[in-house]
């Protein structure tokens, strides 16, 4: 009901606007002659001077359109508008001084009379439209039960989108204060809204006075003030929530729909490792580069950064076709992308993505990564990430592919799991293969041999939104009211985001000259159990009051803590501060050739114990760990 009367017709409006200016140009008169109202009768013309006011301003309110606005959204540009008309007006009562003079040689709108007029008429167009916006607002306001919060980030964001709020009727949130770190903002007003320093202790008394939400209006903001703002937020029972950026408002507009939750990749105690990508693009403009496992989490954001560096063609090799069809869909029509259907462990299949293509760069991602599965199915581990990889690794040699980059993890450092341990002795047969062909080409003489492939590793920790990330299962299990599962109250991984997992990748094909092992700086590493516990206080729960975490017990082949580098291995530095060499134990590669070849014949047999016990004799650090395989380290 009140909606439909605050909305005045068009008109009434006008007539409004009319009436405040003849009303403006009488208190002009009255003023101007010190309100002696004897001289007003004797001295002012007020038919002629009514009559003038009221033609101009109908034919200037009728051109600027004042009219129009809906008087309770009232904004600076109706303001503007206002000004404009008034400025106008009284340019032109000033102009027609000089066509019309009064009967006794005394102007009609003398410079007094007019500034007073221009002064009056903005005062009442304006106040009278603040009086309403306000009222209606003040109205609407007891009609609903407002949300008190604070705006991270007093400068553009921050202003635009407390502007927002402040103009949407739906919207059930007050901003009472803007939080900031700009000392020249601290201390201040911004429309009437204070800004104080973000401090623990300012958000302790926010909390006093009723805050319940802090709104984050910086989009470039450092890690570690996230993490600081969200665990004070978190202990205070204040509910953090962040706003995407303007350019990305829906229609231009913001409403509390739009408040996204902060995600838990957002917390990682560490910043985003810049990488050289200038390197990169002299490394794959004009190449042709086959992924393998390009329909999994790293293989499909490696495909996808590769486009940007203009290849010649990416070839996307994988077994899953569905996968494989959703990722080709992904890409624009015309990019440089073509797809291959083909198992990694098919020596045929493979041999012929080799001889259509014929790629310069390889990057190898394929692989059973599961560490609980492949503890079942040690076979399949060692016939899909072994014999793969060889497969792989010999047909790169056989066709002169330049670079060969095996995408490896932090699981094959003194592995006790199937998984790791299949891993490392990947990463043994490509690095022994390395030596033995550089041997070769050095005993031939350098000058007589073609170069030969160069093949290089990288090792990182988990990757955040991955096939089987502890981070998907937590939001699902939140979605679905808990419990969460925890296999251990201590457990600790490392955690990266696929883009910069997938960034180092390339950045390992670039520098690498052909046998090394990269690592970098992952951080800190983090506790599982914090991670349950953060994101259920984000997700506005109550840990084990809401929602449970239960603790299920190491799975078969876990380990609590994880690894970048064998206690026997030492680094050597790159360009990079944070990116590193691993230095490695040696292998003959007649003799792992001779091992593997042993290997292979009983995992393809699938002879699951002596399979296990042949792993532990290539890989004497594989100690396995809450596993049936345990009684073979004895």
């Amino acid at each position: 009901m009140f909606k439909k009367l605050a909305i005045a017709p068009r008109w009434i409006i006008f007539l409004i606007d009319l009436t405040c200016v003849l009303i403006s140009i009488l208190i002009a008169y009255i003023i101007r002659l010190n309100f002696n109202l004897n001289r007003f009768v004797e001295f002012v013309d007020l038919r002629a001077s009514f009559g003038i006011v009221a033609g101009v301003n109908v034919v200037l309110l009728l051109l600027f359109k004042n009219y129009k606005g809906v008087v309770r959204y009232t904004t600076l540009e109706d303001a503007k508008r206002v000004l404009l008309l008034n400025l106008t007006a009284s340019v032109l009562f000033l102009a027609l001084n000089y066509t019309r003079l009064h009967s006794e040689n005394l102007l009609l709108f003398p410079l007094s009379v007019t500034a007073i007029y221009f002064l009056c008429a903005n005062f009442s167009l304006l106040a009278y439209r603040i009086v309403i916006k306000t009222i209606y607002e003040g109205m609407f306001t007891l009609r609903k039960k407002t949300v008190k919060a604070v705006i991270y980030n007093a400068s553009y964001e921050g202003m635009l989108a407390k502007r927002m709020f402040a103009n949407n009727e739906r919207s059930t949130i007050k901003i009472i204060s803007f939080l900031d770190d700009n000392p020249r903002l601290i201390g201040k007003k911004i429309e009437n809204v204070p800004v104080f320093n973000a401090t623990r202790q300012n958000l302790q008394k926010l909390k006093k006075d009723g805050t319940e939400l802090l709104i984050l209006a910086e989009p470039f903001i450092n890690k570690e003030k996230l993490n600081f703002l969200v665990d004070a937020c978190l202990e205070l029972n204040i509910k953090i929530q962040q706003v995407p950026p303007s350019e990305k408002w829906t229609n231009n507009q913001l409403d509390d729909t739009q408040l996204k939750n902060i995600n838990i990749e957002q917390l990682l105690d560490r910043e985003v490792i810049s990488i050289r990508n200038e390197s990169v693009v002299r490394e794959i403009k004009g190449k042709k580069v086959l992924v393998t496992g390009a329909a999994g989490s790293i293989g499909s954001e490696i495909a996808r950064q590769l486009v940007k560096y203009s290849p010649a063609v990416v070839i996307l090799c994988d077994i899953a076709e569905t996968p494989l069809h959703e990722l080709m869909l992904s890409f624009d029509e015309g990019a440089p992308v073509r797809s291959f259907i083909g198992d990694i462990k098919d020596k045929v299949r493979m041999e012929q993505i080799f001889e259509i293509y014929e790629p310069d760069i390889v990057y190898h991602a394929a692989a059973y990564k599961h560490v609980p599965l492949m503890e079942e199915h040690p076979s399949a581990a060692i016939v899909n990430n072994v014999s793969g990889t060889r497969i792989l690794a010999q047909l790169a040699v056989d066709y002169g592919v330049e670079k060969f980059v095996m995408v490896s993890t932090d699981k094959a450092v003194n592995p006790t799991n199937v998984m790791g341990a299949s891993k490392r002795i990947a990463e043994i047969y490509t690095q022994s293969l390395y030596k033995h062909l550089s041997m070769a080409s050095q005993h031939k003489g350098a000058a007589n041999v073609l170069p030969h492939t160069r093949f290089i590793t990288t090792r990182f920790g988990n990757v955040l939104g991955s096939n089987g990330s502890v981070i998907p299962r937590f939001q699902k299990q939140l979605e679905e009211g808990g419990p969460i599962t925890v296999t251990h109250p201590e457990i600790t991984r490392y955690f990266m985001t696929i883009p910069e997992a997938c960034q180092l990748v390339l950045e390992a094909g670039s520098m690498g000259k052909g046998g090394e092992i990269f690592v970098f700086d992952m951080g800190r590493p983090v506790k599982i159990v914090d991670l349950a516990y953060k994101m259920i206080r984000l997700a506005g729960k109550v840990p084990d009051v809401d929602i449970r975490i239960v603790y299920s017990g190491l799975r078969p082949g876990e380990k609590l803590y994880e690894e970048l580098l064998n206690n026997s291995e030492n680094t050597l530095p790159t360009y990079h501060e944070k990116i590193l060499i691993a230095k490695v134990r040696e292998y003959d590669f007649v003799w792992v050739q001779t091992q593997i070849d042993e290997l292979l014949r009983l995992a393809e047999g699938h002879i699951v114990l002596d399979t296990v016990i042949k792993m532990k004799e290539i890989v004497p650090e594989y100690v396995s760990n809450n596993s049936v395989y345990s009684k073979l380290d004895k």
